[in-house]
């Protein structure tokens, strides 16, 4: 099976057939990192806050290690920002010894330096609470009950948990090298892409696992052998090494979705991943919405680390991005 172009995973809440446009500008899609802690002040470890303004995580990571005088591996972050938004995240720079040098100064037209201190920890991905977004959709078009109805149900009930098509590359171009690279049709050598399009694969079948239970009307549902977060809620399988942790029904889809996918998992086992689970619903928090004016509409809410605002939006309308954006 190719996998040269990713499906259409179905929805959850009834089709608005609305449309608008997103990120018209930076300011448009506003994105705050919620960390797990604030630096204390003490440690081997430099935390600095930065706010960004159309650039992405990784070139600022650069900026910060040729400015620091340090090795790349020396500066973590949480998380990936968005390129074309406006967004505050932390990073970290191991500098143990000698004078801490000030961040403050370190002055570029996309990305302002807002506050540093010590800290005993290195950012590691993952380590951070989710994120906050404020978001602008301007040229609505489409029934705004409809919209607001769905907002009405996002709001109580979540949206489906799916990984946003960044996971997939352009075109979902990244499941398919994913797919040769498992099957040892390519080598990859670069341990970065190599990570890359594993996450790419495991992503996709968690996507069909998800999408299978909504197809057959399970949508919030929890089934008989189904593994719950800490908040109740039933997850899905991140495959890897190991027996699937669900039974009974839940387990049957599960392993039904890996059978249809072989190839897939069994690359994923053979590569050392092992199992894991995601919830499958993700619910937005404070989350809360109005009319600017009859063709644009503010939303703001946050979402746990991990989890996509393209999945809030997508069950709200067709949110369409400039041309540029779809080139990068």
């Amino acid at each position: 099976m190719s996998y040269t172009e990713l499906p259409q995973w179905p929805k959850t809440y009834p089709e608005t057939h609305a449309r608008g446009s997103l990120k018209l500008h930076n300011a448009d899609f506003r994105v705050t990192e919620l960390p797990l802690a604030l630096p204390s002040g003490e440690g081997e470890h430099i935390w600095v806050q930065v706010s960004k303004d159309g650039a992405n995580t990784a070139f600022v990571a650069q900026r910060i290690v040729e400015y620091a005088g340090v090795k790349e591996n020396d500066v973590g972050y949480a998380g990936l920002k968005d390129r074309y938004a406006m967004t505050e995240q932390w990073f970290s720079i191991y500098l143990p010894k000698g004078e801490m040098p000030d961040l403050m100064q370190l002055t570029h037209d996309e990305f302002t330096v807002l506050a540093q201190s010590r800290h005993v920890k290195k950012l590691r991905r993952g380590d951070l609470l989710g994120n906050h977004f404020a978001i602008i959709l301007r040229d609505v078009e489409g029934d705004k009950a409809l919209i607001e109805a769905n907002l009405k149900q996002i709001q109580q009930h979540g949206v489906p948990n799916y990984f946003g098509p960044q996971r997939f590359g352009h075109d979902g171009g990244n499941v398919e090298q994913g797919r040769l690279m498992v099957s040892r049709e390519i080598r990859v050598r670069n341990p970065k892409m190599k990570g890359i399009y594993l996450s790419a694969v495991r992503s996709f079948v968690f996507n069909e696992i998800l999408a299978e239970r909504i197809n057959n009307g399970l949508w919030g549902k929890t089934l008989a052998g189904d593994v719950l977060d800490d908040d109740g809620l039933p997850t899905g399988a991140l495959w890897g090494r190991g027996r699937v942790v669900t039974t009974d029904t839940a387990g049957e889809l599960e392993n039904a979705i890996a059978k249809q996918h072989a190839p897939l998992c069994e690359g994923m086992e053979h590569a050392g991943l092992s199992q894991d689970r995601r919830t499958l619903a993700a619910i937005p928090k404070e989350m809360t919405w109005q009319w600017i004016d009859e063709s644009q509409l503010q939303l703001s809410f946050s979402l746990a680390a991990g989890y996509y605002a393209t999945s809030v939006l997508r069950e709200v309308l067709n949110a369409v991005e400039p041309d540029r954006y779809q080139s990068v």
